[in-house]
């Protein structure tokens, strides 16, 4: 009878324990026969794992964590820094990611809250500007080993001038998302080394609760950093 008792506190507790977090991502991994899948966020720029699962002749799987607020967490199938691995941007509820063992960062197909799809819509829309750098520089490269010095000088200024144009495409696409924590997130990994002038006046607009935001005290604070140099 005792037995029985623990049993059934035993699931009782596990339940309450699951309940508990507010946050969970779950999906499949095609492929994948064995392993250890790792729910990781991001903590003075070290990788911490906030909850882990043994995968054993299943591609399916459920993860959680607890988070304060929305910010980018990272699947992976290791714990070594320079492991593969899929980021989204996670908000209390559900995210579910669908990939493949073989390519499991590139096939990852995420459906999440709406900082995930603003993300993605950013990701998606800067892709086109890094689409066509790429197709510049190699032009550019190829004129400089046939020694058409005019024409690579020439392409030069297009790279230059395009790069001007994503930045300007990130800054503006900050200012319009300021009520969300996608804002100041694009703001200190995709610009940072832009006129400090242009990272102050994102940062100025963001509404209280952005701007005490995880992503929002690290601009802040990165701004100062800059200001101080």
């Amino acid at each position: 009878m005792k037995n029985s008792l623990y049993f059934v506190l035993a699931i009782l507790i596990t339940s309450c324990s699951q309940t508990l977090k507010n946050t969970s991502v779950s999906g499949t991994i095609k492929g994948l026969q064995k392993g250890t899948l790792y729910l990781q966020q991001v903590v003075d720029s070290e990788f911490v794992t906030l909850d882990s699962l043994v995968m054993n002749s299943t591609t399916d799987f459920e993860l959680g964590c607890d988070l304060e607020e929305a910010e980018m967490l990272f699947l992976s199938l290791s714990e070594d820094l320079n492991a593969k691995r899929i980021s989204f941007f996670a908000d209390k509820g559900l995210t579910k990611i669908n990939t493949t063992l073989k390519r499991f960062k590139y096939d990852a197909q995420i459906e999440g809250g709406v900082q995930q799809e603003l993300l993605e819509t950013y990701y998606k829309n800067i892709g086109r500007f890094k689409d066509q750098k790429l197709e510049l520089i190699e032009q550019q490269l190829n004129a400089q080993k046939d020694k058409k010095r005019e024409l690579a000088d020439e392409l030069l200024n297009k790279i230059d001038n395009l790069t001007k144009r994503s930045y300007l495409y990130t800054i503006n696409f900050a200012l319009n998302n300021k009520d969300s924590e996608v804002a100041p997130f694009v703001a200190v990994s995709e610009i940072y080394d832009a006129n400090i002038k242009y990272l102050d006046t994102i940062n100025k607009i963001l509404p209280p609760k952005i701007a005490n935001s995880k992503y929002g005290i690290i601009l802040e604070a990165y701004i100062k950093t800059r200001k101080s140099k």
